[in-house]
C-alpha cells in the first residue's frame, strides 16, 4: 500500500488506505463495514441533502449499512441487489454491472418479492462511493423494471470525475491519486 489519505466525512476524520488500481493510478479505499460512528453520520447528512423517498435501494454489500441506518433513521423500508440468486427468490431481475473496485463482471438480482416493494415508489438509490457510475445505471436498471420511479441517486463520496456531476447527491469529494 502506498500510504493513506486523510479526510473528514460527516464530522468524522479518518485515513484512507490507497490502494494500487493500476501501476498509473491508486485509490482511496473507503469502508464503512464497523464504523458505527461514521455510518450513523454519513446517514444523518446524506437524510438532509436528500429529497423525500418511499425506499432506500442499493447494491450489495458495501451500501447496506448505510441504507440500513437511513432507513431506520427514516422509518422506511430498503431493498438490496444482491450479488447472487439465493433459494428464497422468485424469478429474479437481473443486471450486469462493473464496477472499478471490483476485478470482473457482477451479476446484480432483484426478487420479485422485493421488487414488489419497489414498484410504484419513490425510490432513492444510494451506495457509499461513486466513481465510474457503473453501479449506479445497473441499480437504475433493476428500479426501473421493477417498476419504480428515481427520486435521487447518493452516496457518502463522490470520486474522480463523479464529483463533477450534478445528478447526484453526495457529502465529499474523493480525489484520484496519479503516480
Amino acid at each position: 500500500m502506498a500510504g493513506t489519505y486523510k479526510m473528514t466525512i460527516a464530522g468524522c476524520e479518518r485515513e484512507l488506505p490507497l490502494c494500487p488500481i493500476n501501476e498509473k493510478l491508486d485509490i482511496a479505499a473507503f469502508v464503512m463495514f464497523s464504523d458505527v460512528e461514521l455510518t450513523v453520520a454519513c446517514a444523518q447528512a446524506l437524510i438532509k441533502k436528500c429529497p423525500e423517498c418511499d425506499v432506500i435501494f442499493t447494491a450489495e454489500s458495501k451500501g447496506i449499512p448505510l441504507a440500513y441506518e437511513m432507513a431506520r433513521q427514516l422509518g422506511k423500508p430498503y431493498v438490496v441487489a444482491r450479488k447472487s440468486v439465493k433459494l428464497y427468490m422468485t424469478d429474479p431481475i437481473s443486471v450486469t454491472v462493473k464496477s472499478i473496485t471490483t476485478a470482473k463482471e457482477q451479476i446484480l438480482y432483484l426478487s420479485q418479492e422485493k421488487a414488489e416493494l419497489v414498484k410504484g415508489k419513490r425510490v432513492l438509490i444510494l451506495d457509499d462511493v461513486i466513481s465510474t457510475g457503473e453501479s449506479l445505471k445497473a441499480l437504475e436498471k433493476l428500479v426501473e423494471s421493477a417498476g419504480g420511479n428515481i427520486v435521487c441517486e447518493a452516496a457518502v463520496l463522490a470520486e474522480g470525475d463523479a464529483a463533477d456531476r450534478d445528478d447526484i447527491v453526495y457529502l465529499e469529494k474523493l480525489p484520484l491519486f496519479f503516480k
